[in-house]
């Protein structure tokens, strides 16, 4: 069995041309250059799929070879999967698989395999090797995914390690990226091929449960918590390419609320400015996404749950959601324009640089990750409750900070989940999902007022529709407000809480 180490960069097709023509392409040494013709097999229920095992044969000049790929976690671009490939003699052989469940698996299926799509593209290969410590394959492919009658244009650049470091890759792509159209993908060609099958769009991946043991190392238990976030935003990023479809903003907000949530829990055990330099980059990354996102809240969850009590009130009410839905437009056309791919990638890039040049081990930390887990933990509650005792004034910057105190503290929790008592921790989890949704209620009526007038301006009939439209609402804020604050006294000051 062979484990490949590579980085994927998608470009668009008119910037090929500047790829083979970039110093360092263009420097590297040339080393083939071919059509590869590949078909991918699977059954009828794609039960391949399921088990996330890729069967393809490529047939290279006249001969043919039978690849079998397993996915691996991805991200950044980054992937290292375990491959075995064998020559290809018109009939599928898998004595060579020494996984035994992939084994197993292909055997069970074999008189099912029947081809479901195809790729056929050009490959020119170059190896750059900048030292004797490090060689990397140059894999550059453009060509078309073929299902049927339907096909998808293809053009990547691949990053093979040969000799060196992951972070090596991530060097290369960033210098590449820096001057080129690239975006780290985690998308192999064959979930495009499946994609096109089923006709699917792709949407973001939830954040994963990263497998952390007690027996970790802090600074690498970051780096593993770290992934799975930027598996999320770069989820949001790629399926941004598909439209903006709904709900992507506030994914991509999430991504980088966990991941500044990260820094700071870990903050203490990562070298000096680490943790304040990206949460400073993140936060002004996400700032540019946060005037559609309240927006939305504000059309959807405050102005469409309204009910005017008479026809002038209802005709107010429509012209006040006409003007909010037109400056929701704007902030979303605007937020579109800031969801660049190209500069997302380059800081999706960046940010995996940095943390994988994070040195393993500094002497000084503790040794110990479940301590570090409680320690964290416990300062995050006493946060909470120092926020909580401000916010019985209801003033609404107070309970503004209740509530992101809260979110930290949830965040800290689901983090460190498996080192903790499973159910204790999955109810106390839910326990704070849900004092964070009322006080995200309580929030949201508060940016509502503000907006509203802003949106109202001096237009009396507007104002009356926005006092209107807070009023409906103060009853149901009054008691989520009463509600929040006796679920977080009984939630914070709970010893037995894994807290």
């Amino acid at each position: 069995m062979g484990r490949e180490i590579e980085l994927k960069l998608v470009l668009p097709q008119t910037a090929f041309a500047a790829l083979r023509r970039h110093p360092v392409v263009a420097g590297s040494a040339r080393l083939a250059s071919a059509t590869l013709d590949n078909v991918y097999y699977d059954t009828k229920d794609l039960a391949l799929k399921k088990r996330s095992i890729g069967l393809r044969t490529r047939r290279h000049g006249k001969k043919w070879v039978q690849t079998v790929k397993c996915a691996a976690p991805s991200a950044g671009g980054l992937s290292q999967r375990p491959e075995w490939e064998q020559p290809y003699t018109g009939a599928f052989d898998f004595s060579a698989i020494d996984d035994p469940r992939t084994h197993k698996h292909l055997l069970r299926h074999h008189a099912d395999l029947a081809p479901v799509f195809s790729t056929c593209f050009k490959r020119e290969t170059r190896r750059y090797a900048p030292d004797g410590q490090v060689s990397i394959l140059l894999m550059l492919d453009r060509g078309e995914i073929i299902c049927g009658e339907q096909r998808e244009p293809l053009c990547e650049l691949e990053l093979e390690l040969e000799r060196g470091a992951p972070l090596d890759l991530l060097k290369l792509a960033l210098q590449l990226a820096a001057g080129l159209p690239l975006l780290p993908s985690n998308v192999s060609k064959a979930e495009r091929g499946y994609r096109l099958h089923e006709g699917y769009v792709p949407a973001t991946s939830p954040p994963r449960s990263a497998l952390l043991s007690r027996h970790d190392a802090p600074t690498e238990a970051f780096k593993v918590l770290a992934l799975d976030c930027v598996a999320l935003w770069q989820s949001c990023v790629e399926a941004a390419a598909f439209g903006c479809p709904p709900g992507i903003i506030h994914q991509l907000r999430v991504s980088h609320r966990r991941l500044r949530a990260l820094l700071k829990v870990f903050g203490p055990v990562l070298p000096a400015g680490f943790a304040q330099t990206w949460s400073g980059q993140l936060g002004r990354n996400a700032d540019q996404f946060g005037p559609a996102r309240d927006l939305d809240v504000l059309c959807d969850d405050i102005l469409a749950r309204v009910i005017g009590s008479s026809a002038d009130e209802i005709a107010a009410l429509a012209r006040l959601q006409a003007v909010a839905s037109e400056a929701r437009e704007a902030a979303r056309h605007a937020a579109r324009q800031a969801l660049d791919p190209i500069a997302q990638g380059r800081l999706i890039l960046a940010f995996m640089v940095a943390l994988h040049s994070l040195p393993a081990q500094a002497p000084d930390q503790p040794e110990n990750l479940r301590a570090v887990a409680r320690q964290r933990v416990a300062g995050l509650r006493k946060s909470a409750l120092r926020h909580l005792g401000r916010a019985r004034d209801l003033a609404p910057q107070h309970l503004h900070a209740l509530r992101i105190a809260i979110k930290k503290l949830r965040y800290s929790l689901e983090f460190f989940n498996p080192l903790q008592r499973k159910r204790a921790t999955r109810d106390a989890t839910n326990s704070l999902e849900e004092l964070q949704c009322l006080l995200g209620y309580v929030c949201d009526v508060d940016a509502a007022r503000r907006e509203l007038n802003a949106l109202a301006g001096d237009d009396m009939e507007l104002r009356a529709a926005a006092a209107y439209a807070c009023g409906w609402h103060a009853r149901q804020y009054r008691r989520a407000c009463r509600k929040a604050l006796r679920c977080a006294d009984a939630l914070l000051r709970n010893d037995s809480r894994p807290m």
